[in-house]
């Protein structure tokens, strides 16, 4: 199978991630960027990351992701534009559609955000986030872009990557992340995906 620009990226971010790591050298990288970037099929890339950790990921996956997930993950009837823990929890997970603008508040409650198995109504959606002392967790799969933008005020507003995996391509959904954290927090979790093949939209 042929090489697009994304494979090539996905494979040149790999070998960046392991020079600052100390797994090659600075001339380790350059032979192996030279490589990459002449790399006509997959087969061609496959060896240059063999023996780094996430090989298997910055190769296959990116055509699946590039070419077949954001087509089938965007689109279908919004889910609920709003998640409210006020001396109590709520929580959005599972199979739904996140919508353009989704609100989060917490007040001495949490609420929690589950996107891994989500659609996107639009390719562009917005989270805003506000807990005040309380606490919102939001978790999002490493097939799409994130943008966290929220304020921590006596409390947090942070993005904890745990994937490993480098950035989603650019034709994959993007969710910006807003709000603030008041004697409270907000956490994003950024997780591999918990998925084989593309969510469906009903009726497609």
């Amino acid at each position: 199978m042929r090489a697009s620009d994304a494979d090539r990226e996905r494979v040149a971010q790999v070998l960046h991630n392991a020079l600052s790591e100390g797994r090659i050298t600075v001339n380790e990288l350059e032979e192996r960027l030279s490589t990459v970037y002449a790399a006509k099929t997959l087969g061609e890339l496959k060896p240059v990351t063999a023996d780094l950790p996430s090989a298997s990921a910055a190769v296959e996956p990116a055509t699946t992701r590039a070419a077949g997930f954001p087509d089938q993950r965007i689109g279908g009837h919004p889910g609920s534009p709003v998640s409210i823990g006020v001396l109590s929890g709520a929580v959005r997970k599972g199979s739904w559609v996140l919508p353009p603008q989704h609100n989060s508040f917490a007040f001495w409650g949490g609420t929690e955000i589950d996107l891994r198995q989500a659609r996107f109504a639009d390719k562009h959606c917005t989270i805003t986030a506000v807990a005040i002392m309380g606490g919102i967790q939001i978790t999002v799969p490493d097939d799409i872009n994130v943008d966290v933008t929220g304020i921590g005020f006596m409390g947090g507003f942070v993005l904890e990557d745990k994937s490993g995996a480098p950035p989603a391509p650019p034709t994959a959904p993007t969710v910006k992340i807003n709000g603030l954290g008041f004697w409270g927090g907000v956490v994003v979790y950024r997780k591999p995906a918990q998925r084989t093949e593309p969510p469906r939209i009903e009726g497609a």
